[in-house]
């Protein structure tokens, strides 16, 4: 069990069985996955997804972390932060995050992209770190930005969404530009 992962106003802890009616508040939801392959939610998808991310918390080795988003003053999960283990050898991880639509604009999934890099970095020690990002989805964007990754390109019609095919753009960033922020 990894132990919570702490910034100003936010833990991210491993995610429980019971996480699934938070997941499901926000993963029911168009707009939340407007940009995404999967939802809205149906209850059973939100218990599935919660019951998925269990059994990989236990693979040997393990290369998927998912954490639930806990707001430190009132205790209530808003979200989720994850991180993928893609290639051990060249020690490459690629991160997403997903935040309620109530807490948008407040800066939360910025701080939870920054305790991703930094348990990635330190913890796991990754040399990069990339993420996808729908070019239309400009919230995502600045949160690339602003946590320090570089934009390196736009990969065409990779993920098919319900609306057809959706460009992606790659964002990273390498261990030794992390370490200088």
């Amino acid at each position: 069990m990894i132990n919570n992962l702490i910034s100003d106003r936010i833990s991210i802890r491993e995610m429980e069985e019971s996480d699934w009616i938070e997941v499901h508040k926000y993963g029911s939801l168009e707009k939340v996955c407007q940009f995404q392959p999967w939802g809205p939610n149906s209850e059973q998808d939100s218990k599935d997804f919660v019951k998925q991310v269990l059994i990989d918390a236990k693979r040997e080795p393990r290369s998927r972390f998912v954490f639930a988003v806990i707001v430190k003053e009132s205790g209530g999960m808003i979200g989720a932060g994850e991180l993928t283990i893609r290639d051990y050898t060249n020690r490459a991880g690629e991160i997403g995050y997903i935040v309620n639509p109530q807490y948008w604009g407040k800066g939360f999934a910025t701080e939870v992209a920054k305790l991703l890099l930094a348990y990635g970095f330190t913890d796991l020690k990754l040399h990069r770190i990339f993420a996808t990002c729908d070019p239309r989805n400009v919230g995502s964007l600045r949160v690339l930005e602003k946590i320090g990754m570089s934009k390196e390109g736009r990969m065409r019609e990779d993920l098919l969404l319900r609306d057809g095919w959706r460009d992606s753009l790659l964002y990273s960033i390498l261990e030794h530009e992390w370490g200088r922020r």
